[in-house]
């Protein structure tokens, strides 16, 4: 990536207006579009940076980016915020200068955005460590808290401050930041309750609608539906690119991260959801018998619901908005309020309590960010303030005055400043002062503030007079006192050329601010200078129980009252100001003038008409001219020496004297005239700009020529370096082919030296290969004739013999194939060792079938053998488990063959591990055979209730599920018999023996999912023990259970139990109990 080293170097444009020629507002005009169109939204006049909003997200705030300008001259690179963020940073830091910058332009200019730029670059830049990354964040995260109650959607901007931010950020000796005081001015309060169209109140108010959960929402009262609020505009709720949900959630943990506590949090909440409720109060007319209008609440319910968020008497605020108490010496007159000044009252209120609270969080914010150290700290101020306003025609109204005047100050004290710090260059310089002729608005300001005839505070003398104050009598009262002024007019003074000027309207009086024309509509200019908040008001707000309004209202305590009237806000602001230029004056300042490109927020539009109309109130053109009235560019000698060095033969390519020696030098040889420059101490002035980009135009021609020159040689270099190489090379692939070609000749003959060879080898073995064949032939026809012969012998001794037994021989040897055929066939088509397998293969001859048989029988009795051997003890007895409860349910209970699959586990309830059971565990003196859950059906109403049922050798326990408590033990001794159903349900019965200890209580009746296993292990149980009677199982649809005195027949049916698949028992009366089950399809047992 090229890497500029210079302002100048490939400058799209001029990157600093100075440098600008011809210099008229058209040229201005063409250069920054110019530098717009390529992105270059930075530009410099001297030391000041104009920025103009791109709308759009640009790679040029990169880590990089701020690394490439740290530490780095203010024109060393392009343009750009970081580079002023860095020369006043290092200025701080390095020369102990205090620091300010002061950010200007209107609304939807980006001036937000630039202040946030330049602290973060700031916070980048600066040291680290824990507690400097706290003080860090600290300060980065109180901008998304102001924001959010102090920056609202405009028709320019949508996210645009709606009011005046000045901060100074604090330093240590280091250059690490210790804290922060920010300052307010000018919130625009008028907001909270009324909204141009196409304008949104403060973001809060939605992001908290938006973000809130609903449990919080719930606790403050209030509804997620915007248009429920008559202080919220519908028309622009919703705004594209804005997640209020998400912001709500940002602003929650800056908040925390600034240090607010969770109660803090709660109540600042319940403050902005009481305004959103103020706002719902609405008022009727009640005529009383006097014939004095009085006005009443009509819908109390918001009224209610906000004094209980704010803990106000609901009666006392209701007086409130309808009496005024008015103190007068001794004298107290209490007088109605009509419907109109109700309502003037509620919003009133809403306004006092909104700003107010806006000051505390700024009072709040300051109180964690402040610097703890009491050594002297070293500050940089931050300034982001609104730009000059011009509406059309009469929609300036009062905040636009006020906002201009403040502007007026801020641009005499950069004049004021800039010819101070020119001034103080020359003389450092020691470079011959001369006078700039300039505009000074000191006249405007004196119009505005002056103490005895100027307009402010006429404006607090006609809000102090008795009798009747209307806007008019205040316009007719600067008619008189301003009339000869020359930068006022209004339709009756005498500077308004009424015969001519028919843009003046009644009612109206423009002023000639240094940016333009302004015409001012005095309507409410009284009422919003006044800001008055009735007495009753404040002091019903400080009767709350709430934790923060009774600091937001100190004036409403009763023990504090104070007759005389509160100042004005016109006085405030000018107090504010004056503090503010005060506090300028004593830093170093820095300029940061932001411009609107277009009115659409759109990227990549220009346009012309809006940027000229900027560039007028901001006074830019003026800024060129004074810069430009001394010397237009100044520059240290070394800089200077190094980039224009090859325009002399004498200084070219070093230098080895002075730098400023090798300076004059270099100007003497291009014959610049004496007049267009001038030598400082340590730069070089010079005054036109046509001389520095004459000296330019040279350096790029000599530039040119250099490069030809490094071409030229480059080339050279390069062609014989080429003719070297191919040389080198010529000579190694002469080499290689050489030896190439001789490896070929090589190979060729060698081929040739075993082709003979082989065809040598090959008729040798051939020819011996013959001679052995020959050989082989001869002792086979030898041995073959032998053999004859033999044969021939041996038949000729035997031949009798052989005639005698072959028969029997024969016989003997067919037998003996076909049994072993036999074996072999057998062997190879063996069944599957499974003991069910029945498979065997066919006899093939029938003499064999009395040995086949007895070989099948064989073979299954050892097959049997072998898969028995296999079994565990434990495996052993589930088999005689399974095989007992075969005998015992085969064809006769219908649930049988579902049990077949499943195997018995016997402790589903693992007692001996299971700690809750341990206590019932130690009360059995057997081992526990099958512990399970069961279910014991009362007689009263055929319902079950849960039982752990434990059986052991002697005995059948039933105990608690819940508490493992021992219900019932039953020795096996006393059990008769066990009853159950041919069908597919659950229920057994343990029929007692009479006359025993156990059958006091009479049967159980009880119902489990593995009565199969319970009814064979009690089977088996009962056939073990020799001194017992074997314990018979019943199987029957019907059966009678003895329960104490009276005996029920438990009777079962197929039907549709009301609890699904599972059988249900119901009682039909005293002696017969039902036992629903379920239609099955009969399944097959299985064997």
């Amino acid at each position: 990536m090229e890497v500029k080293t210079s302002l100048l170097d490939n400058m799209i444009g001029v990157g600093d207006m100075v440098l600008l020629e011809p210099l008229t507002e058209d040229s201005f005009l063409e250069n920054l579009k110019n530098r717009f169109d390529h992105n270059e939204i930075y530009t410099y006049i001297g030391s000041v940076v104009i920025s103009l909003n791109p709308y759009r997200s640009l790679p040029i705030y990169t880590p990089e980016k701020v690394e490439e300008y740290r530490n780095r001259n203010f024109y060393e690179l392009s343009p750009h915020i970081f580079a002023l963020a860095d020369e006043a940073y290092r200025s701080l830091r390095d020369q102990d200068k205090d620091q300010c910058i002061l950010i200007t332009g209107e609304s939807g200019a980006g001036k937000t955005e630039a202040s946030k730029l330049v602290m973060s670059y700031v916070a980048a830049v600066c040291g680290k460590g824990q507690e400097v990354n706290k003080v860090k964040e600290q300060l980065l995260q109180s901008n998304p808290v102001l924001e959010a109650f102090g920056n609202a959607k405009t028709v320019r901007n949508d996210n645009s401050s709606r009011f005046g931010k000045y901060m100074d950020i604090e330093f240590d000796f280091k250059g690490d930041p210790l804290g922060g005081v920010i300052s307010n001015y000018l919130l625009e309060k008028s907001r909270v309750v009324k909204q141009p169209r196409g304008e949104r109140n403060f973001h809060i108010f939605y992001q908290l609608l938006s973000g809130s959960s609903d449990d919080t929402l719930k606790k403050l009262k209030l509804d997620r539906d915007v248009g429920k609020y008559n202080y919220l505009s519908l028309d622009s709720a919703v705004v594209s690119g804005l997640d209020d949900a998400a912001n709500f959630r940002t602003v929650r943990n800056a908040m925390q991260i600034v240090g607010f506590m969770e109660d803090e949090m709660q109540s600042v909440l319940e403050l902005v959801a009481a305004v959103l409720k103020l706002g719902n109060i609405e008022f009727k007319p009640e005529s009383r018998c006097n014939g004095i209008d009085e006005s009443r609440v009509k819908d109390k319910n918001d009224l209610k619901e906000m004094c209980e968020l704010l803990g106000i008497e609901q009666s006392v605020l209701e007086r409130a908005f309808s009496y005024r108490t008015v103190e007068a010496k001794m004298e107290k007159v209490s007088t109605t309020l009509n419907v109109a000044q109700a309502y003037y009252a509620r919003d009133a209120l809403a306004k006092n309590l909104y700003s107010r609270l806006f000051s505390w969080l700024i009072t709040r914010i300051n109180g964690s960010i402040k610097a703890q150290a009491k050594t002297r700290h070293k500050v940089m101020g931050v300034l982001d303030i609104y730009g000059f306003e011009i509406f059309e025609q009469q929609d300036n109204s009062f905040e636009q005055f006020i906002i201009n005047y403040c502007n007026e100050k801020l641009q005499q004290i950069f004049i004021e400043l800039t010819l101070r710090e020119e001034q103080e260059e020359y003389i450092r310089e020691g470079i011959e002062w001369t006078n700039i002729e300039y505009f000074n608005n000191a006249i405007i300001c004196d119009l505005i503030e002056n103490n005895k005839n100027g307009i402010l505070a006429m404006l607090d003398e006609e809000c102090l007079r008795p009798g009747t104050v209307t806007d008019e009598t205040f316009l007719d009262k600067l008619n008189t006192v301003c009339a000869e002024h020359q930068h006022f007019e209004s339709r009756l003074s005498k500077n308004s050329k009424f015969l001519t000027d028919h843009s003046l309207p009644h009612n109206c009086f423009r002023i000639q601010h240094y940016a333009g024309k302004v015409l001012y509509g005095v309507e409410s200019f009284v009422d919003k200078n006044n800001d008055l908040l009735y007495r009753d008001l404040s002091q019903a707000m400080y009767k709350a129980n709430h934790s923060l309004i009774k600091q937001l209202f100190p004036e409403g305590n009763p023990a504090k009252v104070n007759l005389k009237r509160p100042p004005t806000a016109g006085f405030q602001f000018k107090a504010s100001v004056g503090t503010l230029m005060g506090n300028l004056q004593t830093k170093n300042p820095n300029y940061i003038r932001c411009i609107k490109p277009n009115d659409k927020k759109a990227s990549h539009v220009f346009t012309e008409s809006l940027v000229r109309h900027q560039l007028r109130y901001l006074g830019l053109m003026e800024n060129v001219r004074v810069r430009r009235a001394g010397y237009a560019f100044r520059q240290p000698y070394e800089p200077c020496l190094e980039r224009y060095k090859m325009l002399c033969k004498k200084t070219w390519p070093h230098w080895r004297g002075p730098a400023r020696e090798g300076v004059e030098v270099l100007l003497t040889d291009l014959q610049v005239p004496a007049e267009e420059f001038s030598y400082g101490r340590s730069k070089i002035f010079i005054r036109n700009p046509r001389t520095l980009f004459f000296l330019e135009e040279k350096r790029k021609q000599c530039l040119e020529d250099l490069a030809t020159l490094i071409q030229k040689i480059y080339r050279g270099w390069k062609c014989r370096s080429h003719f070297l190489l191919l040389k080198k090379s010529q000579i190694v692939v002469a080499a290689w082919y050489r030896r190439y070609s001789q490896q070929k000749k090589y190979q060729k003959i060698k081929s040739a030296t075993t082709v003979v060879q082989s065809y040598a080898r090959g008729w040798q073995a051939r020819k011996l290969l013959r001679e052995l064949k020959y050989q082989k032939r001869c002792e086979e026809a030898a041995t073959t004739i032998a053999a004859y012969w033999h044969g021939t012998q041996v038949r000729r001794e035997y031949r009798k013999f052989f005639r005698a037994n072959a028969g029997k021989k024969i016989y003997n040897f067919t037998i003996q194939r076909i049994m072993q055929k036999y074996f072999v066939g057998l062997k190879n088509n063996m069944p599957s060792m499974s003991p069910v397998d029945k498979s065997w293969p066919a006899r093939p001859y029938l003499f064999l079938d009395g040995a086949h048989a007895a070989l099948r029988r064989i073979f299954h009795l050892w097959r049997c053998k072998k898969y028995r051997s296999q079994f565990t003890e434990e495996k052993k007895a589930v088999y005689e488990e399974k095989l007992e409860a075969s005998e015992l349910f085969k064809d006769k209970k219908a649930l049988y063959p579902s049990s077949v699959s499943q195997p018995f586990k016997g402790d589903y309830l693992e007692i001996n591990k299971n700690p809750k059971f341990q206590k019932l565990n130690s009360a059995l003196d057997d081992k526990v055979l099958l512990a399970d859950v069961v279910s014991k059906i009362n007689r009263a109403n055929g319902k079950g209730s849960a039982r752990i049922f434990l059986l052991t050798k002697k005995s059948v326990v039933l105990a608690d599920q819940k508490t493992g408590q021992v219900k019932a033990s039953v020795v096996l001794s006393d059990l008769a018999s066990v009853s159950v159903s041919t069908q597919t349900d659950g229920f057994f019965a343990l029929r007692l023996k009479e006359g025993t200890a156990s059958a006091v209580k009479g049967d159980f009746l009880l119902s489990s999912e593995h009565l199969i296993e319970i009814i064979t292990k009690l089977h088996r149980v009962g056939a073990a023990n020799a001194d017992k009677e074997k314990i018979n199982v019943d199987i029957s649809d019907e059966f009678l259970v003895q329960f104490k005195h009276d005996k029920v027949c438990v009777k079962f049916i197929q039907g549709s139990p009301k609890n699904g698949n599972n059988a249900s028992c119901k009682r039909k009366n005293n002696r017969l109990l039902e036992v629903s089950v379920p239609n099955t399809p009969s399944t097959p047992s299985t064997p």
